[in-house]
């Protein structure tokens, strides 16, 4: 793959502090500049943005794909296989809540990929996952 330019989101939460605490903490994202109403996150080297925004946090509905119920809402970052395997690890360890388990689809297939979702404090979906061979990441 040739080199990926760092995205850039924006998301709601209900609580920036629990937010701060949850990206610092958990994620371990060393954070930007920030405000009373948002806060910078370097997400494995992109720029995620935790916006205070009660109203909007936490609404999500979900979609069957491979009878799991994902959320329809969600991000996160695609790892390398042996990062992504250190932090289930180390988030179960920590005794976080998954939407979907820690698990690996399409074994021995074409685009086999690890993948886990879970929530962060304000209910936002967060999906991580990992392709035993990168350049399958578009494959079908």
């Amino acid at each position: 793959m040739k080199n990926i330019q760092p995205f850039h989101l924006a998301f709601p939460v209900d609580n920036l502090e629990a937010a701060r605490k949850f990206y610092t903490e958990i994620l371990q994202c060393p954070t930007g500049r920030s405000s009373e109403h948002w806060i910078d996150f370097n997400l494995f080297g992109h720029q995620i943005v935790a916006h205070l925004a009660p109203e909007e946090a936490g609404k999500t509905r979900t979609n069957q794909v491979d009878g799991d119920h994902v959320p329809v809402k969600h991000f996160g970052v695609i790892l390398e296989w042996q990062q992504w395997e250190a932090l289930a690890e180390r988030l179960e360890s920590l005794n976080i809540e998954f939407i979907i388990q820690p698990h690996i689809r399409f074994k021995g297939e074409v685009g086999e990929q690890a993948t886990m979702f879970f929530l962060d404090p304000s209910g936002n979906a967060l999906e991580f996952k990992s392709f035993k061979t990168m350049d399958q990441i578009f494959a079908h």
